[in-house]
């Protein structure tokens, strides 16, 4: 990215290319618009207000997350502390209150250092969500009754997961600069709001957001930094390592990659490296719980061992899972070699990802946080998006109301058995099908809404509009200049460009 530009980049970037406009590209956006006065017509004038796209999907984003807080405000009133379902049927469900005594903070003790009473004899979090969940207990007052301080507690959590919320909207905003508007989709996601305050996963998909930030300007360093620190604070993030290896595979960058790797494997030490020595039991018991934890919700393995008479035992389940990740991420490996076009980073990050979650032996709700910023760049589609965000709601009423059935006595008040398997199903389906859409997008790119703007890959930093120099299977062979139609625009690949060879002309008809 450092040499020469070509007397062809050169002439195509004289003008700057406008930003995407939602409204006018996304017949779900132009129709919702028509709550604020309709699409955006030719001679807005952009940028001349305060209110940057910024600036007002950071504000959506901490309204919506308030949202969220308010749906929590029976439990917060009482059912997280009377009555064995009412936290269940009130849908209003959170670890946070609970685990403030139940990990030790009440009592000051030190995680990962000191034994806890009970089963659970260490924290069972990576570090980074250990001192996230010790700096709210500092915050938090030890006077009163053990109900108020757990109030306070998911309080001082609320408002610094908040600030993660906004930290994952800006990032998401900035990270597509033609597309400042498909931060949006993080914004407004209802499923975000539901399951923001539940766990403490929202530090790690911030931090995940504000590395591929940094890796589409191009950062490789601060990306890995920063992916580093988001897995010691979940497991998922490091997945992105993977994908990334390929692209930059695909097209020689290896460089940058390795830089990546080295920033995060460092950052991964440092946070780890202290605790792993002078507290290698308690360390360890994230892992060991995630290797001995059984089948449980919202899987596809929960189904089976619930309608089985000898159901499978964990260490096979826990294989069978590894096995079924591991074919995932070769086909992934695959698409990402063997697809017409170099796919974007942002895609298959969402692929690897989904593919994490459909095969694992557990979906607890708030992991469709993870998937929201990936979605949200990999397929800015509005009617996609919502059909997938309709299943996650679905499944967050389903689980809720599965748990009042099984804690409200002979009373069975709530979702039978058979029932939360269809809710375990919707959330499958929904999953399945946006994966189904951006493999589509991959394979056919006139009909991704990224590249049908005219841009490669925004958030791929160096792989952004880099030829390709290792590539599997059809895609080998040089191809001719091909044009394709999709919905009155025409969309050309195939040809060198400044954006790598892809372009969207403003005429229509047949090619």
């Amino acid at each position: 990215m450092c040499g020469m530009p070509s007397a062809e980049s050169t002439q195509a970037s004289v003008h700057e290319p406008d930003p995407v406009r939602p409204t006018k590209e996304d017949e779900v956006a132009a129709a919702g618009s028509e709550l604020i006065g309709g699409p955006l017509g030719r001679r807005a004038l952009l940028g001349a207000s305060w209110w940057t796209p910024v600036r007002v999907i950071a504000l959506v984003a901490i309204g919506m997350f308030a949202l969220g807080l308010v749906q929590k405000a029976p439990c917060y009133n009482g059912a997280w502390f009377f009555g064995a379902s009412s936290q269940y049927t009130h849908a209003c469900y959170s670890d946070i209150p609970h685990l403030y005594q139940g990990r030790g903070f009440a009592d000051g003790l030190v995680p990962y250092f000191d034994r806890l009473p009970g089963d659970m004899q260490y924290l069972e979090y990576p570090v980074l969500t250990g001192v996230f969940m010790e700096v709210a207990s500092w915050l938090t007052p030890g006077s009163g009754t053990i109900q108020h301080q757990e109030q306070w507690y998911w309080m001082v959590n609320a408002g610094m997961l908040m600030v993660c919320a906004a930290v994952i909207a800006v990032c998401v905003t900035r990270t597509h600069v033609r597309r400042p508007w498909d931060g949006l989709l993080v914004a407004l996601a209802p499923a975000a709001a539901l399951t923001a305050t539940i766990n403490w996963d929202l530090l790690a998909v911030a931090l995940t957001a504000a590395a591929m930030l940094m890796w589409s300007r191009g950062r490789p360093l601060a990306f890995g930094v920063l992916l580093g620190l988001a897995t010691a604070a979940k497991l998922y993030p490091f997945l992105l390592l993977g994908p990334l290896m390929v692209l930059c595979w695909r097209a020689g960058r290896w460089r940058a990659f390795g830089t990546a790797l080295g920033g995060a494997a460092a950052a991964w030490v440092v946070v780890n490296g202290p605790v792993m020595l002078f507290a290698f039991e308690g360390w360890s018991k994230f892992y060991t719980f995630s290797q001995e934890r059984g089948v449980d919700f919202g899987s596809f393995w929960l189904i089976m061992a619930q309608n089985s008479d000898d159901p499978l035992s964990t260490d096979t389940v826990n294989t069978l899972a590894t096995l079924l990740m591991l074919a995932c991420c070769a086909a992934v490996a695959a698409l990402a070699l063997t697809a017409p076009r170099r796919p974007r980073f942002a895609q298959l990050a969402f692929l690897i990802v989904a593919a994490f979650i459909l095969t694992n032996k557990v979906y607890s709700p708030q992991y469709v946080l993870w998937l929201v910023p990936l979605a949200a760049l990999a397929r800015p589609k509005w009617r996609d998006y919502l059909i997938w965000q309709t299943c996650e709601v679905a499944y967050f009423l389903g689980i809720w109301l599965y748990l009042a059935y099984t804690t409200s006595g002979d009373a069975h008040k709530g979702l039978p058995t058979d029932g939360y398997h269809w809710a375990i199903a919707l959330h499958l389906l929904g999953t399945l099908y946006l994966c189904v859409m951006v493999v589509r997008d991959i394979f056919l790119p006139e009909r991704d809404p990224v590249r049908r703007s005219g841009d490669d890959d925004p958030s791929g930093g160096v792989l952004d509009g880099a030829e390709d120099v290792f590539v599997l299977g059809p895609a080998a062979r040089p191809r001719p200049h091909v044009t394709a139609q999709y919905e009155g625009a025409r969309v050309e690949w195939g040809k060198p460009g400044a954006t790598g060879g892809f372009a969207l002309s403003e005429r229509g008809g047949m090619p």
